[in-house]
């Protein structure tokens, strides 16, 4: 279980918080020294956060959780107004410094690497949907929550937003959107097309794998026709005319690896939730072969959209007995 830390080894461990690591809505990350030697990440909440709401909320998550794709909270502080979370230290930062082209450190990893930090991270999700005793949504995934250690593993981390629930459970009750722009699934803002469930940390997932496979941001997608501005109709578009939406000059393999990434990334980002594969769905989709995943339907985020689309004429393609939809009975 995580340890109860005074604010006085807060203060210690990091030198009275001399190396900050990273600034957030939530207050700041500074680097920490445990008495073992051991380097530790200690997120200290702002004191907006008075409530302790989303302090309370990560601390009983993440302390039930054990898993090598997920950050491991080391301990807690917990007084008076001063609330702090203790982590484990990654010493590789967040996923968004290595694949995006210009960010603070080289943009260097191959696309071999890429794909193995993307199937850590499914299966780090897959394991909070069905590995614990209670079922935890994250609710938002995205590069900056993506952390890694000294061997490039990728750790889910942050789960300020977190909501826990029965397994048995498969749709949730929300008071208010929770999540980041460009990685909300569509049922937060539209409820006609299906209930908040699980599904929502797949489109989540979906984003994110569309960005690591293109190594571009969704939101900055270089848009010169409106047709474009929603990234995944553009990463559809590119796919479709057969453009290499990473690099030039790539290999047959690396290829073949990115193009699957994008597929199952398009299956994750469906319209409704019930056309989304679940998390367990989606690692085989990954660890299997690209001849074997059929193009989903074309990609949109707005109903009005989808149904504009079938009044064209658009002929929504059918699935065959081995569909990514196929889910088991505990779905």
């Amino acid at each position: 279980m995580p340890i109860r830390y005074a604010y006085s080894d807060i203060k210690k461990m990091t030198q009275d918080f001399k190396t900050k690591l990273g600034e957030g809505g939530f207050g700041s990350v500074y680097k920490g020294k445990l008495r073992s030697g051991h380097f530790v990440a200690i997120k200290m909440l702002s004191k907006s956060k008075s409530s302790g709401q989303d302090f309370i909320n990560e601390v009983a998550t993440i302390g039930r959780v054990h898993h090598v794709n997920v950050v491991r909270l080391v301990g807690f502080c917990f007084e008076g107004s001063r609330r702090a979370l203790v982590y484990e230290f990654m010493p590789n930062g967040s996923l968004n410094m290595h694949i995006f082209s210009g960010e603070e450190t080289d943009n260097s990893l191959t696309s071999e690497e890429i794909f193995d930090i993307s199937l850590g991270i499914a299966r780090g999700i897959e394991y909070l949907h069905r590995g614990c005793d209670m079922q935890i949504l994250h609710f938002d995934i995205k590069p900056h929550n993506i952390l890694l250690d000294e061997n490039f593993t990728p750790k889910v981390s942050d789960f300020g937003l977190a909501r826990l629930c029965p397994l048995e459970n498969s749709i949730v009750s929300l008071t208010a959107v929770r999540g980041t722009i460009g990685y909300i699934a569509p049922e937060l803002f539209y409820k006609n097309i299906g209930g908040v469930s699980h599904k929502a940390d797949v489109y989540s997932f979906g984003m994110l794998l569309m960005e690591m496979a293109s190594r571009r941001k969704n939101l900055n997608a270089e848009t010169e026709h409106s047709s474009q501005i929603y990234f995944p109709l553009w990463i559809y578009d590119q796919f479709n005319k057969e453009k290499n939406i990473e690099h030039e000059d790539v290999a047959e393999d690396e290829l073949k690896t990115t193009k699957k990434m994008i597929i199952v990334a398009l299956w994750c980002i469906q319209l409704k939730p019930c056309d989304r594969p679940p998390m367990n769905r989606i690692i085989e989709m990954l660890e299997g072969d690209i001849e074997c995943l059929e193009m989903p339907l074309k990609p949109y985020f707005y109903p009005q959209e989808n149904y504009s689309a079938d009044k064209t004429g658009e002929t929504p393609q059918t699935t065959s007995s081995s569909s990514p939809l196929e889910e088991d009975s505990t779905e």
